[in-house]
C-alpha cells in the first residue's frame, strides 16, 4: 500500500461526488421537462424523432403500456441486431470489413445479441478477431446507446410513481409514470450523447485511435509476422464506459493500450462508468421534492463502495499466499508498488487496478484493466460480493437507482414492522401489494444466477465450457458462479476460464463448440434483465395513484443516518442469505486454503 495508492482512492471518491451533484440536477431538468443549456440544439433532432416513431411525448402511460413499449423495443433491438452481426459479410462493399470477417455462428451471435441488448456487454468472442467495423459501430454502439437509455427510463418512471402528488384535477392523469419514447429520446440527446462526445474527445488526446484503417501488418524482433488492430475504438469506448455496458472494441477490453492509454485516461473511465448512477440519485432527491432522500441512497452506496475498494486494495498491496510462501517480496519499495502484480498493468498499478475492479462490479460494466482471476482469494471475493448486492452499489445506468430502490421500500417495510405502524415512504402507504412486487423484483436476479449456476455444474454440456487444462476444484466452480452471476446481474466481465466455444472457423470470425453456455447465459441475461424492470414498473403502477398522507411524530424518518444503516444492513443481510453458502464453495474456499491458482496442488 502506498501514500499516492491511497491518495487515487480519495480522489476519485471527491471527484465523483463534485461531478455527480451539477450533473444530477441537470438531469431533473431533462426528466421534468424544464430548459437546459442544450435545448437550443437538441430541440430540432428531438422533435424529428418524435416524427419518425409517431409518438407523442406528451401522452402518458400507465405502467403497463410503458412495459408494452419497453418490451417491443428491446425486441426490435435484439432482432435488428441479431441480423446485423448475422449478415457481416455482406457489408465487405462498405470499406468496414477490411479485414473480410465473416458472421460468427448462430449460437454466439444469440449470445452476443442477447448481451448487449440487455445492457451486459458478456463476450464470447475476441472484437477485434470477430467483428468488422460496421457491426461494431452499427450493432454494438447502437445498443450501448439504447440499451442504457431503457435502463434509465426505468428508474425515471419509478422516481415518478413515488414522487407524483395526486389530486382530484388530475385524476385522468393518476396512472401516468411518463411516456417510454419521450423518455428514451431525451435521454440519449440530452444525457448519453453530449456526455460519451466529450469523454471520446478526451480518450482520443490521451491516446485511443479512432480510425477506418485496415489492420497493420509487420515483422517483430523475433522475425515473425504480427498484426496490430485498428478501428473506430475511442467512439466505441466512450459509450461502453458511460452506459455501464463494458464490452471491449479488444478482447483484452480497458487493459489494451488503444482502449485505455494511461493512468490518466484509466481515471477519466472510472469516473464515466459511475457518473450516471451516482448522478441519478441526486436527480432522485430533486424529482421527489427532498434532497435528502437522495444523500441517504448516495451515502449508503459510497460506504459500501469504500469498503469493497479498501477490501480489494488491501488484500492486493498484501500480495498472495503464493507469494509468501516463495519468500518474494511483497512490500512497496521505490519503484514497485509490491503486492499481487499478476494480471495487472504497470501503468495502472495495484490502486488503479484494484480500483477499476470495484468500480466495474459494483455496476452493470463489465469492463476490465487487469485479470480478476489473477487476484489473491480476498481481492477476487470482491467482485463476487459486489456483484452479490445486485446492481444496488451505484449498479448500472438506471438499473442501480431501481434496484436499490426496491431495497428501499423493503426497509421501510421492516422498519414499520419493527415500531408497530403501517409503513410509509414520501407519504406514500408500503401495503402488501407492494412488499410482494418488491420481494419478486429483488430476488429474481439471485434465482436466475444461482438457477443457472446449478444447471451449468450439474450437466455434462455444463462442465464441458470449463477448460479443465487450467481450472479445477474451487477454481473451476468460482469461474462457473462467476460466469452465471456476472450475466445475471447483466455484468458482463469473467473469472476467465468460462467459455461458450472452442476452436477457430475460418477466417478467425467465430468459433464452434459449447452451444450450451451460450444459449443458457443469452436467456440468462434476457430474463434477468427484463424481469426486475416489470416488477420495477408494476412498482411504480402501484405507487403513482396512491394518495399521499401527512407525516406524522411516529413517521420513520428515511433521510438520516438511522435509515442507511438499516438500509446497508438489509442489503447485506439479502445477499448473505442468497449467496453465502456459493461463495463458500468458491473464492472463500480459495482464500482460505490457498488454493489461488489454476494447477495449485497438483
Amino acid at each position: 500500500m502506498t501514500l499516492s495508492g491511497w491518495g487515487t482512492i480519495a480522489a476519485f471518491a471527491v471527484s465523483l461526488t463534485l461531478l455527480a451533484l451539477p450533473l444530477g440536477r441537470y438531469m431533473a431538468a431533462v426528466y421534468t421537462g424544464q430548459w437546459t443549456v442544450l435545448e437550443p440544439v437538441m430541440r430540432h433532432p428531438e422533435r424529428w424523432l418524435y416524427r419518425l416513431l409517431r409518438v407523442d411525448p406528451h401522452r402518458g402511460q400507465d405502467w403497463r403500456s410503458y412495459a408494452r413499449s419497453l418490451i417491443l423495443f428491446s425486441l426490435a433491438g435484439w432482432l435488428i441486431l441479431y441480423l446485423v452481426l448475422r449478415s457481416q459479410g455482406l457489408w465487405n462493399f462498405t470499406g468496414l470489413n477490411p479485414m473480410r470477417f465473416a458472421s460468427a455462428p448462430w449460437n454466439v451471435t444469440f449470445n452476443t445479441a442477447s448481451s448487449f441488448v440487455t445492457n451486459t456487454n458478456w463476450q464470447y468472442y475476441s472484437g477485434e478477431t470477430t467483428l468488422s467495423y460496421f457491426s461494431q459501430m452499427a450493432g454494438l454502439t447502437v445498443q450501448n446507446f439504447v440499451s442504457a437509455a431503457v435502463g434509465i427510463v426505468v428508474a425515471v418512471a419509478l422516481i415518478r410513481g413515488i414522487a407524483k402528488r395526486v389530486t382530484d384535477r388530475d385524476a385522468a392523469e393518476a396512472n401516468s409514470i411518463g411516456n417510454f419514447y419521450g423518455d428514451l429520446v431525451r435521454t440519449i440527446l440530452y444525457v448519453l450523447l453530449p456526455i460519451s462526445t466529450v469523454v471520446g474527445i478526451v480518450l482520443i488526446w490521451q491516446g485511443s485511435i479512432q480510425n477506418f484503417s485496415p489492420y497493420l501488418s509487420f515483422t517483430g524482433v523475433t522475425h515473425l509476422a504480427q498484426r496490430i488492430a485498428m478501428g473506430p475504438v475511442a467512439s466505441q469506448e466512450a459509450i461502453k464506459l458511460l452506459g455501464t455496458n463494458g464490452g471491449g472494441f479488444f478482447n483484452t477490453n480497458s487493459a489494451h493500450p488503444f482502449e485505455n492509454p494511461t493512468g490518466l485516461s484509466n481515471f477519466v473511465e472510472m469516473l464515466t462508468v459511475l457518473i450516471i448512477p451516482a448522478a441519478l440519485v441526486f436527480t432522485y432527491g430533486r424529482m421527489v421534492g427532498n434532497r435528502r432522500q437522495g444523500y441517504a441512497i448516495y451515502t449508503t452506496m459510497m460506504v459500501m463502495f469504500l469498503g469493497a475498494v479498501i477490501v480489494c486494495y488491501v488484500a492486493e498491496a498484501h500480495g498472495s499466499p503464493a507469494q509468501h510462501a516463495a519468500g518474494l517480496h511483497t512490500a512497496a519499495i521505490a519503484g514497485s508498488s509490491g503486492g499481487n502484480m499478476e494480471g495487472k498493468e504497470q501503468r495502472f498499478g495495484i490502486a488503479g487496478s484494484a480500483l477499476f475492479n470495484v468500480v466495474t462490479t459494483v455496476t452493470s460494466c463489465g469492463a476490465v484493466n487487469s485479470a480478476i482471476e489473477s487476484f489473491t482469494g480476498i481481492g477476487g471475493a470482491v467482485p463476487f460480493a459486489n456483484l452479490s448486492a445486485s446492481e444496488v452499489i451505484f449498479g448500472g445506468v438506471g438499473s442501480g437507482l431501481y434496484s436499490i430502490l426496491l431495497y428501499v421500500l423493503l426497509a421501510v417495510f421492516i422498519g414499520g414492522l419493527m415500531v408497530g405502524r403501517t409503513p410509509e415512504y414520501i407519504g406514500k402507504k408500503i401495503e402488501a401489494r407492494e412488499i410482494k412486487l418488491v420481494a419478486l423484483g429483488i430476488l429474481i436476479t439471485p434465482l436466475a444466477a444461482l438457477l443457472s449456476t446449478a444447471l451449468a455444474t450439474a450437466s455434462r454440456a455444463g462442465r464441458a465450457s470449463i477448460d479443465t487444462a487450467v481450472a479445477h476444484g474451487p477454481q473451476a466452480f468460482s469461474e462457473t458462479l462467476y460466469a452465471y452471476l456476472s450475466q445475471a446481474n447483466n455484468n458482463g466481465s469473467s473469472f476467465a476460464g468460462y467459455t461458450g466455444y472452442v476452436g477457430h472457423v475460418g477466417n478467425g470470425a467465430g468459433s464452434h463448440g459449447i452451444t450450451f453456455a451460450d444459449l443458457l447465459g443469452g436467456m440468462t441475461m434476457l430474463f434477468a434483465r427484463y424481469a426486475p424492470i416489470l416488477f420495477a414498473l408494476a412498482v411504480a403502477g402501484t405507487l403513482v395513484s396512491k394518495r399521499v398522507s401527512p407525516a406524522g411524530l411516529g413517521t420513520m424518518r428515511t433521510d438520516n443516518g438511522t435509515f442507511v444503516v438499516l438500509l446497508i444492513g438489509v442489503i447485506l443481510l439479502v445477499g448473505a442469505l442468497t449467496f453465502f453458502p456459493a461463495l463458500l464453495l468458491g473464492p472463500i474456499v480459495q482464500g482460505l486454503t490457498g488454493h489461488l491458482y489454476p494447477g495449485a496442488g497438483r
